[in-house]
């Protein structure tokens, strides 16, 4: 049989002290699952710059975005969120326990299952679909709603895709590989940019050609994790020897895992339904602002939380809760670390970003502007959004799914009834402001529940590297501006030249900010700073 510890990175050393003998592989393994991020959300932004020239933000934009939500917060809800928090606890358990024969039997098992509910989730949306629509855009007209329900009808099918996908990446994680599973959504987005540049000029509706580049995305995913998958000897194509007895405690932890590891995401819905409500344009700029908040969520919150669950499902596994304990302290200092600047340049560079990669073609200087507001509302919970990320990962790592939902349920409650306090008066801002203090709510909730379970946190060690940020994160500020009004001139100034300055000031907010946090004595500027240049000599 072969070791379960032969794929696996260092585990906590004989006293348990993560800190020591792991946090080193986490930090490095964290740096590049956050540079393939880079490189996705890159992508990313060049196919919503891409949907933004051709389509601006009116009826045809609204329609895809709004469309765009439905299957997107399906993937997320029932793959990438549901699926990797049931999967990898368990698998981690089974592997630990049983050995790998009986992990690759659950992994088939888990695989064949939840392609078939995936399928039955897909027919029933499908169907569902004439309801579901008018019911999450109500202050849509009825060719809007009509173009909306063709889109998402088109598009529904790459749930299936996306959610095996998922699977696929939350076992390579297990595995120890982070890099390509990371890589994996560029391909999602080369597929819909080139759709719109070869099958667009084909079609009567031009976007509907962003459904079709979907569709041969999730395909081309499937297709790249398939090699990898077959290299730690997990082949989810061929049938398993017997149905897992572990796949009843997957099944049981997903159930409520789709409501607390989704909290964001079915906020983010809420927000759309309210912007339906308000005038043409609403729910195209908090789709835009939200993708640039996405930016520093997915680099930091969503690379650290990747990387951290199998280890947390690991120390859970073998009941080793001061490992546990500290490497969860570990990723919720990192992620301060990287998140509380963001959130400051952000809101600092809010309206040259938007500019430099939005402001072209049908998308206008008063679109912009609308969306710069969004952003800024966004912005203010950035810490919260990435936070809750790795707080409910240690919930998952523990088998534990029934808290995050008791903290979501509250948080989109308050989201709900905060977004129609504010709407009127802030418009499509006030959605968002909504988001940002329902995101905090959660977080609250979620970290008194974690106080009482996890004994013996150190919290005065943590609530030192929040206080170093913060300095830090007052210091760059002056920096940022002084940059940005030496160098972005507004109106009249080139693209080329706005992003060179924009490029300025951020690099010059990093060096600021990386330079005063190394002066405060920050740990985690110096393991970023380290596991950096690992990660560029390793390539």
């Amino acid at each position: 049989m072969i070791s379960p510890n032969r794929h696996l990175p260092p585990a906590a050393g004989a006293e348990g002290s993560t800190t020591a003998a792991a946090a080193p592989h986490l930090t490095r393994a964290t740096v590049t699952v956050a540079l393939a991020t880079v490189l996705s959300r890159m992508l990313g932004y060049a196919r919503d710059a891409v949907i933004a020239w051709y389509f601006g933000a009116g009826f045809s934009a609204d329609a895809f975005l709004a469309a765009f939500r439905i299957p997107n917060l399906f993937r997320r809800l029932v793959a990438e969120g549901t699926l990797n928090s049931a999967l990898v606890p368990i698998l981690t358990e089974v592997r630990w326990k049983e050995g790998e024969a009986a992990a690759g039997d659950f992994f088939r098992s888990a695989v064949h299952g939840i392609a078939v509910m995936l399928l039955g989730v897909c027919a029933a949306a499908v169907w569902a679909a004439p309801w579901i629509v008018p019911a999450i855009t109500p202050g849509f007209s009825e060719p809007k709603v009509e173009l909306t329900l063709t889109l998402v009808r088109l598009m529904l099918p790459y749930l299936i895709a996306g959610g095996i996908v998922a699977l696929f990446m939350g076992a390579l994680n297990v595995y120890g590989s982070f890099a390509a599973p990371a890589l994996a959504p560029c391909l999602l987005n080369l597929a819909m940019i080139g759709s719109l540049a070869g099958v667009a000029p084909f079609l009567d509706r031009p976007v509907l050609a962003l459904a079709v580049g979907l569709l041969i995305g999730g395909a081309a995913q499937l297709l790249m994790q398939a090699p990898l998958l077959k290299r730690y000897g997990l082949q989810p194509w061929r049938p398993p020897r017997r149905r897992h007895p572990a796949l009843a405690r997957m099944a049981r932890l997903m159930v409520p895992a789709v409501v607390g590891g989704a909290a964001y995401h079915l906020n983010i819905l809420v927000g759309t339904m309210l912007a339906s409500l308000l005038p043409e344009g609403s729910v195209s700029y908090l789709y835009y602002a939200d993708r640039l908040v996405e930016f520093p969520l997915g680099v930091a919150a969503m690379a650290a939380a990747t990387v951290i669950l199998p280890s947390l499902a690991r120390h859970a596994a073998v009941g080793d809760m001061r490992a546990l304990r500290e490497t969860f302290e570990y990723a919720l200092r990192l992620v301060s670390f990287a998140t509380i600047p963001a959130a400051a340049g952000l809101i600092l560079l809010a309206e040259p970003i938007v500019t430099v990669l939005f402001a072209r073609g049908e998308f206008s200087a008063v679109d912009a502007r609308l969306t710069v507001q969004a952003l800024s509302y966004y912005a203010l919970g950035l810490w919260a959004f990435s936070t809750v990320r790795i707080v409910v990962a240690v919930f998952f790592a523990m088998q534990d799914s029934k808290t995050p939902v008791r903290a979501a349920v509250f948080s989109i409650l308050a989201n709900l009834l905060l977004g129609i306090a504010f709407m009127h008066p802030l418009a499509h801002g006030g959605v968002a402001l909504a988001t940002s203090l329902a995101s905090m709510l959660n977080l609250v909730l979620l970290l008194a529940a974690l106080r009482r379970k996890l004994v013996g946190m150190d919290w005065r060690t943590t609530t030192r590297c929040l206080v170093r940020s913060l300095l830090s994160a007052g210091l760059m500020a002056p920096g940022v501006l002084g940059v940005s009004r030496l160098l972005i001139h507004g109106a009249g100034q080139s693209t080329a030249s706005l992003a060179l300055g924009v490029a300025a000031s951020m690099a010059a907010g990093v060096i600021i900010y990386l330079s005063a946090s190394l002066v405060f004595g920050s740990p985690e500027a110096r393991a970023l700073l380290t596991a950096l240049k690992g990660s560029v000599r390793g390539r």
